[in-house]
C-alpha cells in the first residue's frame, strides 16, 4: 500500500524571560538567550529564567557522536527533592496518587480532566483547598486502552460531550458542566486508528493519540505517531496514517491527512489568537547526542516536515540516502527547535489572568526527558513566548529539579493545563503527581 504524502508551510510562535518583560530578549538584552553550542542543555544546566535558541546551523552532523542508550530508571522523589520555578512563583503538590497521569484538560467550569493512562481510566480533579491541593479525585469513565487526548466538544461554555483518544480509537461520553462521573458509557466516534498495540501486526510503536477541535468546531484533528523509529515507509502497510495529523469530522466520518512527515505530534493545541493547529512533537533517535532537534510548530494543511527521510528541513536521514530526493526542497523548518531527544509532549497558549501580563499568550510545554543521550536533557517544562503569532525561535527553562545532582530522575513532566484561577497545573508520571504553579510575586519561594 503505498503511502500518500501532502506537502505544507508552517509559522509558530515563540521568545521572552522569565523574570520580566518581553524586551528581555530584544535589542541590547539579546545577549541573556544561550546560542550556538551553549544552547545544547543538559539536566544539569537547566535553570529557571535560562533562555536558549537553537538554530539550523547549530545542527552537529548525524554520528558526530555515538548514540546513547541512557534509560531513566524513576526513583522515589527524595524528601528534600521539590520543583523549581522562576523568583516570584510558587509550586505546590495538587494531588497525588495516580497509576500514569497523563494529558490534562481544564473543562469550562474549572474542573481538570487527566488521563490517567496506566488505569485506563480519565479522571476529574475538583475544587481547591486552602494549602493548594485537589478537594476531590474521582473516577469520571473508564474501560479505556490507554487514554491520552482529552478534548471537550463543542467547543465553547457548554459542551454536550467529552472525546477521549485512545492508542487505537476515538471515544466520547456524554458531559455536562459539573460532571464528576460520566452520565452514560462511551461511544467510539472512530474506531480504528492505527494502533498502538504490539500484538497487533501493523501495531506498536508510538501509542499516544492527542485530539483537538478546530474553533468553530466542524473538524477534529487527531495526531497518530509513527511506529518505527525510521524506516522506509513506501509500500509500507505499518505506517498508513501514522507520522500524521488527521482530520476527521467530529463524528468521526471524512477522513483525511491533514499534515505528515511529523514523527510524533505528541501534543496539540490550538492557538486562540490565530484558530491555527500547533504540534509538540517527538523526532527520531539514534543519529548523535544533538541531533535532530524535537520541535514545537503551526500545522498548516497539507505540511510535510519531513520524517522518515528528512528533518528540520532538507536534513537527510543517512538511513535513508538518496531516497525521495524531490521531497528536499519541500520539508518544512519547525518554528522552534528544541533539545534533541528532549520528549515534548503536551502543550497550551497561556490564557490565564494569575502569570504577569508579560506571559499572556506563550505556550509552555512539558519536556518528559530524554534517553537517546548521553547527558540527561529536559526533565522540565519550557516557556515559549509568543509575539503576534510569530516565533523568534528562543524558549525558557520555566519549571525543573525533576533530576537529582547525582543524575537519578524522580519526575517526568506530561500534562499541562491552566486552572481556573490562572495557576498553572503540570503531570508528572514518574511521582503520579499534580503540581500547581502559581504567581505570588515573592521571591524566595520554592
Amino acid at each position: 500500500m503505498k503511502r500518500t504524502w501532502v506537502l505544507l508551510v508552517s509559522g509558530v510562535a515563540v521568545c521572552a524571560g522569565a523574570m520580566g518583560a518581553r524586551s528581555m530578549l530584544r535589542g541590547d538584552n539579546a545577549g541573556n538567550v544561550l546560542t550556538g553550542k551553549a544552547a545544547f542543555a543538559s539536566a544539569e544546566t537547566e535553570r529557571p529564567g535560562t533562555f536558549r535558541k537553537i538554530t539550523v546551523a547549530d545542527l552537529p552532523a548525524p554520528y558526530a557522536t555515538m548514540s546513547a542508550d541512557n534509560h531513566a530508571e524513576v526513583v522515589p522523589r527524595p524528601k528534600d527533592a521539590w520543583p523549581k520555578a522562576p523568583a516570584g512563583f510558587e509550586v505546590q503538590l495538587f494531588a497525588t496518587g495516580f497509576n500514569v497521569p497523563r494529558e490534562l484538560r481544564m473543562a469550562p467550569n474549572g474542573d481538570i480532566f487527566v488521563a490517567d493512562s496506566g488505569a485506563g481510566q480519565i479522571k476529574v480533579m475538583h475544587g481547591l483547598t486552602v494549602d493548594g491541593r485537589a478537594e476531590i479525585v474521582s473516577v469520571f469513565g473508564g474501560g479505556l486502552d490507554r487514554p491520552f487526548g482529552i478534548a471537550f466538544y463543542p467547543p465553547g461554555p457548554n459542551p454536550q460531550y467529552i472525546y477521549v483518544a485512545d492508542t487505537h480509537s476515538v471515544v466520547r461520553f456524554p458531559y455536562r458542566n459539573g460532571d464528576l462521573k460520566a452520565r452514560g458509557g462511551s461511544d467510539a466516534v472512530v474506531s480504528s486508528l492505527p494502533s498502538g498495540d504490539t500484538s497487533d501486526p501493523n501495531g506498536g510503536g508510538h501509542w499516544t493519540r492527542d485530539v483537538v477541535f478546530s474553533p468553530d468546531g466542524k473538524k477534529m484533528f487527531v495526531s497518530v505517531g509513527s511506529r518505527a523509529n525510521v524506516d522506509d515507509v513506501d509500500n509500507n502497510a505499518a505506517e498508513v496514517h501514522r507520522a500524521d495529523v488527521l482530520e476527521f469530522n467530529p463524528d468521526g466520518t471524512g477522513l483525511r491527512v491533514y499534515a505528515s512527515g511529523i514523527r510524533n505530534c505528541v501534543g496539540e493545541a490550538i492557538q486562540p489568537e490565530t484558530g491555527e493547529l500547533w504540534c509538540s512533537t517527538n523526532e527520531r533517535d539514534e543519529l548523535g547526542d544533538n541531533v535532530p532537534p524535537d520541535y514545537i510548530t503551526s500545522v498548516k494543511e497539507g505540511g510535510f516536515y519531513g520524517w522518515p527521510w528528512y528533518y528540520t528541513g532538507g536534513h537527510e536521514d543517512p538511513r535513508l540516502a538518496g531516497k525521495h530526493p524531490e521531497l528536499k526542497d519541500k520539508v518544512i523548518v519547525p518554528d522552534v527547535l528544541l533539545q534533541p531527544h528532549n520528549a515534548s509532549l503536551q502543550l497550551l497558549f497561556y490564557e490565564g489572568s494569575q502569570f504577569p501580563q508579560e506571559y499572556h499568550g506563550h505556550i509552555f510545554a512539558a519536556e518528559h526527558g530524554s534517553w537517546n543521550r548521553k547527558t540527561r536533557a529536559g526533565y522540565e517544562v519550557i516557556r515559549v513566548p509568543v509575539e503576534h503569532g510569530k516565533a523568534t525561535g528562543e524558549y525558557e527553562d520555566f519549571l525543573t529539579g525533576f533530576v537529582t545532582p547525582d543524575g537519578q530522575v524522580w519526575g517526568r513532566p506530561v500534562g499541562i493545563a491552566v486552572a481556573n484561577d490562572g495557576a498553572l497545573l503540570v503531570s508528572d508520571d514518574g511521582s503520579k503527581s499534580v503540581w500547581r504553579v502559581s504567581y505570588t510575586g515573592k521571591v524566595g519561594g520554592n
